[in-house]
């Protein structure tokens, strides 16, 4: 079956009547058509992929076992930081699931897909969703993590935040039917979501943004304030702020990069001329309206920072601006590896495209998702390698789903649900998907029950993986 569903309905003719003429199609607009038909498709696709199917989880028998996965997934990482990386995976059966996205796209392959693409963040993990700043400073929530994105099954994002959310619920100590609950309603709120987008002018659908009102709607209220605190916090997450604590003035008048290993270390100055050289070619992957803004700008600094669990291993910098008056402005330069779901993606029927730039695959994907994104966002090369470059501390904040009160779990997985629901809707007709996603509980009820059998799959992953760091058969290091 094609990708976005059954064929549309197009005039032989290649022209559409409208008041008294003939108007030519023209590719890239819709064609007059039944405003209904997309739902029409959608509600199709329940006879060929029937939602209770969702509840499968099939295990291929080749499947590699954990600490084979971890290992192969660290291929290409600097070798000093992968034990990080292990350590970091090894903490809790969650923060498995954060650094497995490959291992479990190669569980979802299996899995029954309707056919519908869209563009995936791939890794779309309960605690891949943050708060930011946007131009004018103001915040906004949104899916905020695209090391993996291209276009793939919508499904596969879904499942791995209900994964998520039940093993984030079992770390806070919420009983079993909390944490199905949590997987549950983040599975409705992205249905009723999708409705709620189906029904608005396209215009609207595509501009609506994460605020009060999105908490209203999906009956997160326990979250405020949590939100407000994580708020609070973001608005003094800066360049400023950052720059104030990691670096120290030189005898020029300028700053530079304290030495703070391993998370933050100097790099010698061939590294760093390479660094800040390749953001030339960055500039001419921004708009030409932010140039002016850049050029007020002189570079100090480049040192090495590791973030994340997935990312520890692979190379990634920070670069310190100052404008006139020593105001800093800090930028990651992010390496961007393939997507590891791509050959996942390609096995369940997926069309592949060519390969290219991945840093410009990383920045395109996450604007096709956002409604608002870093307006310094871009890409670059060092050494002949793809990186992402984006703004440092851009008043980013975040909910830690394992930290929450058990109760507000059901709550963060509505609101998640539902941002994910307006991310999808940018790259796949809400129409189609609410058309098969339906108005009862259908697809809730099976995706929270995968989402359970996944969570035990992963926490016996998590177990091996920790059985073989403390028979010393895989280097790591815990607590860094």
């Amino acid at each position: 079956m094609a990708e976005g569903g059954a064929a549309r309905r197009r005039s032989g003719t290649g022209t559409v009547a409208g008041r008294g003429t003939r108007i030519p199609r023209v590719p890239g607009f819709a064609p007059q058509r039944d405003g209904g038909a997309p739902k029409q498709e959608g509600k199709a696709l329940r006879r060929r992929v029937p939602r209770s199917r969702h509840a499968e989880l099939v295990v291929h028998p080749g499947r590699p076992d954990a600490v084979a996965a971890v290992v192969a997934s660290n291929a290409g990482r600097l070798p000093e930081l992968t034990p990080i990386r292990v350590g970091r995976m090894a903490a809790s059966p969650f923060a498995f699931l954060r650094g497995s996205a490959g291992l479990m796209a190669h569980d979802l392959s299996a899995s029954p897909v309707t056919g519908v693409g869209a563009q995936i963040c791939g890794d779309a993990h309960a605690a891949n969703f943050g708060l930011y700043g946007d131009a004018r400073g103001e915040l906004v929530i949104d899916l905020n993590d695209f090391d993996e994105t291209l276009h793939g099954p919508w499904e596969w994002d879904v499942k791995r935040l209900a994964a998520s959310l039940v093993l984030a619920g079992r770390e806070v100590g919420a009983d079993e039917d909390t944490c199905r609950a949590a997987a549950h309603d983040a599975v409705g709120a992205y249905r009723r979501t999708l409705r709620l987008l189906a029904g608005l002018p396209a215009a609207d659908a595509w501009h609506a943004i994460a605020d009060e009102a999105l908490v209203s709607h999906t009956d997160a209220r326990d979250l405020v304030g949590t939100l407000e605190r994580v708020s609070e916090k973001a608005r003094r997450n800066t360049s400023a702020r950052f720059a104030a604590r990691a670096t120290e003035p030189t005898a020029d008048g300028g700053r530079r990069f304290l030495d703070a290993p391993p998370v933050l270390r100097r790099v010698p100055d061939e590294e760093a001329a390479a660094v800040a050289a390749s953001l030339g070619d960055y500039l001419a992957t921004l708009p030409t309206d932010r140039l002016p803004l850049l050029s007020r700008y002189a570079i100090q600094d480049v040192a090495f920072r590791i973030v994340g669990t997935g990312s520890v291993g692979t190379r990634s910098y920070v670069v310190l601006l100052l404008d006139h008056r020593g105001e800093p402005l800090v930028l990651q330069v992010k390496e961007a590896r393939p997507s590891v779901l791509l050959p996942h993606v390609e096995a369940a029927g997926y069309r592949v495209p060519p390969a290219g730039h991945e840093g410009r695959r990383v920045v395109e994907g996450q604007k096709r998702m956002q409604v608002v994104s870093d307006f310094l966002l871009g890409w670059t090369t060092v050494d002949g390698r793809p990186y992402q470059v984006r703004q440092f501390r851009n008043r980013k904040g975040s909910v830690d789903p394992a930290a929450l009160a058990a109760d507000q779990i059901d709550d963060y997985g509505r609101m998640t649900g539902a941002l994910l629901a307006r991310a999808h809707a940018h790259s796949a007709d809400p129409r189609l998907l609410a058309g098969y996603c339906g108005k009862n509980e259908e697809l809730d009820v099976a995706i929270a029950a995968f989402a359970v059998a996944y969570a035990d799959r992963t926490e016996a992953d998590h177990a091996d993986l920790l059985t073989a760091v403390r028979a010393g058969r895989i280097p790591a290091e815990l607590g860094v």
